[in-house]
C-alpha cells in the first residue's frame, strides 16, 4: 500500500495550436493532469513572433492567475506538471525548458526519462555546452541546437536518434507544435480536437475536461509535427517493440482516461477480479485504500460476491505539507490521510485491496489502524505483483534494496506489515487485464526484465544526475 509514501507520479504534458485562449486552455488541461506531477507547473505561449513563459513551484492553481495568463498571448501554447525523476526539485528545473539559440526561441515539454543522458550531456559539455538545469531534458534541447540539419524538423529527428529511453515530447516554436513520443510508447500522448485546434495531452481525462474531441493516441516513434496549414507524421526512428509503462493502467493514469487504448477504469476492475480468482478471502467487506484501489477493490468485491464498503476514509484538504504536532501522535503521517470507519469495520473480517506496496511500512501502520478500529481480520490484497525493481523510464522510485519486495517473499512481508494473509496479483493476471497484448507492455519493475538495457539500476536514482 502507498498512499503518498512511495511511488512518485512523473509529469504531464499539454499542448494547443491556434487557438485564441491558448494559455488559459493548457492552464485548464494541466487542471486535469495535476495528479502528474505536483511539484512546478510552468506554460510558455507565443503570438508567432515572441514567446511567453510563467513557470512556478507548486500546484497549478496556486500558481496562476488571471493577471498571469493574460500576460500569456497568443494563440500556441504548452505546460507541464512536474513530479522530479532525473534532477532535483527546484525553480530552476521546471518545465517547460525554453532555449533561444541559432534556430530562434524553443519551449520542449518532456514527460519520461532518458537511460543515456548521463553519457550525451559529459559529451556535451566536453564539446562546450552550459546548462542551466540538472534535467534530462535540456540535453534534447543542447542535441536540436547542434545538430547541422537547416530545418527545426530535421535536427530534432536528429536529436531523437541520439536518445534513449521514455520520452513524449512537446516542441513549440512561434510557428509549430510538435508532439513526438519514444519509439517504444512508454508514457501516453494523445492526440485531440478543439474548436478545430489540435491539442496534444498525457491523458485523454485533460480533453474531456476542456471538451476537446478525442482523435486518437500518437503511436510510438511517431513525430507529429502542426502548423496553420495542417498536419504531418514522421517516424525517425523505428518502433521496434512495444513497451507500454503498466502501472499508468495500475496506478499513475486517472481512472477517467483512455490509455494504451484502454479505459483505467475498466482495467483496473479486470485486475480486481483476477486478484480475486488467484487470492480469494473468506471475509466479510472488501475495503479499499482510496484512492488508487477502488476500482480493483470494486472488481474483486463483484468477483468474491462479498460486500465492497468505504470504509477508509481519504482527506483530500491537507495539501502538499503539513506540520506535525510537537508532541509524538503514533502514525500521525497515515493519519492525517486516511482514517479508518469504526462503525464499518468493529468487529468485521476485512480484505484491504491496494495497488501496491513499496517499503511496507505504510502497509504496516495501516493495518494497525484497522484493527484499532475494532477489525477481527485483516487480509490484503495488491493488483499488482510485487515490486522488485527500480523505473527507469519516468516514474519515480526508490533504490531496489528498499523495495520490500526484493529483499523479502510474500510471506515475510505478510508478517512485516502483520496481516492475516497477503497476496499479489500474479505478473500474468496484471497482464491479462490489460486488454491488449501483453507483450506489449513493460513490466520491469515486477520482472527486472528492462526493454531498454541499462548499465545498471542505479543509474535510474535521480541523484546520480546532479552536478
Amino acid at each position: 500500500m502507498r498512499t503518498t509514501f512511495g511511488f512518485r507520479e512523473e509529469c504531464g504534458i499539454f499542448g494547443i495550436h491556434h487557438h485564441p485562449e491558448a494559455s488559459n486552455i493548457v492552464y485548464l488541461g494541466l487542471y486535469g493532469l495535476q495528479h502528474r506531477g505536483q511539484e512546478s507547473a510552468g506554460i510558455v505561449s507565443t503570438d508567432g513572433r515572441s514567446m511567453y513563459s510563467e513557470r512556478r513551484m507548486g500546484y497549478v492553481a496556486d500558481g496562476f492567475d488571471r493577471e498571469k495568463l493574460n500576460e500569456l498571448a497568443g494563440s500556441g501554447a504548452i505546460g507541464h506538471v512536474r513530479y522530479s525523476t532525473k534532477g532535483g526539485s527546484s525553480m530552476k528545473n521546471a518545465q517547460p525548458v525554453v532555449i533561444s539559440c541559432w534556430r530562434g526561441t524553443l519551449a520542449l515539454s518532456h514527460n519520461g526519462t532518458l537511460v543515456n543522458a548521463v553519457d550525451l550531456r559529459r559529451d556535451l559539455e566536453r564539446k562546450g555546452s552550459i546548462f542551466q538545469t540538472t534535467t534530462d531534458s535540456e540535453v534534447i534541447m543542447h542535441l536540436i541546437a547542434k545538430a547541422d540539419d537547416a530545418q527545426l524538423v530535421d535536427a530534432l529527428a536528429t536529436a531523437l536518434k541520439q536518445i534513449k529511453g521514455a520520452y513524449s515530447l512537446l516542441v513549440l516554436t512561434n510557428d509549430l507544435l510538435i508532439g513526438v513520443r519514444d519509439p517504444h510508447g512508454f508514457r501516453p500522448l494523445v492526440l485531440g480536437e478543439l474548436d478545430r485546434s489540435p491539442v496534444l495531452a498525457s491523458e485523454t481525462c485533460a480533453l474531456d475536461l476542456i471538451g476537446a474531441k478525442f482523435i486518437r493516441e500518437v503511436n510510438p516513434g511517431e513525430m507529429l509535427v502542426i502548423n496553420r496549414e495542417g498536419q504531418k507524421s514522421f517516424y525517425p526512428v523505428p518502433s521496434e517493440r512495444k513497451a507500454f509503462c503498466i502501472f499508468e493502467l495500475v496506478y499513475f493514469a486517472r481512472p477517467d482516461s483512455i490509455v494504451f487504448g484502454q479505459s483505467v477504469y475498466a482495467v483496473r476492475k479486470e485486475m480486481g477480479r483476477q486478484l480475486a480468482a488467484e487470492h480469494p478471502a473468506d471475509v466479510d467487506m472488501v475495503v479499499p485504500v482510496p484512492d488508487s484501489g477502488i476500482g480493483a477493490a470494486l472488481g474483486f468485491a463483484e468477483a468474491g460476491g462479498i460486500p465492497f464498503e468505504m470504509g477508509l476514509i481519504r482527506n483530500h484538504y491537507i495539501g502538499r505539507t503539513f506540520i506535525e504536532p510537537r508532541q509524538s501522535i503514533r502514525d500521525f503521517g497515515v493519519k492525517i490521510k486516511l482514517n479508518p470507519v469504526r462503525a464499518i469495520l468493529e468487529g468485521k473480517r476485512v480484505v484491504v485491496v491496494d495497488d501496491s506496496i513499496v517499503r511496507g511500512t505504510t502497509s504496516r501502520k495501516l493495518v494497525r489502524m484497522f484493527r484499532v478500529a475494532g477489525a477481527r481480520e485483516v487480509h490484503v490484497r495488491i493488483s499488482s505483483p510485487p515490486t522488485i525493481g527500480t523505473c527507469c523510464y519516468g516514474i519515480d522510485t526508490p533504490n531496489p534494496e528498499e523495495l520490500i519486495a526484493n529483499r523479502k517473499n510474500v510471506e515475510q512481508i505478510r508478517e512485516f506489515i502483520e496481516a492475516d494473509s497477503l497476496g499479489y496479483l500474479s505478473v500474468e493476471g496484471l497482464l491479462k487485464s490489460s486488454g491488449s497484448n501483453p507483450s506489449n507492455y513493460c513490466t520491469a519493475c515486477f520482472s527486472m526484465q528492462y526493454p531498454i538495457q541499462v548499465e545498471s539500476t542505479l543509474d535510474c536514482q535521480p541523484s546520480l544526475f546532479e552536478k
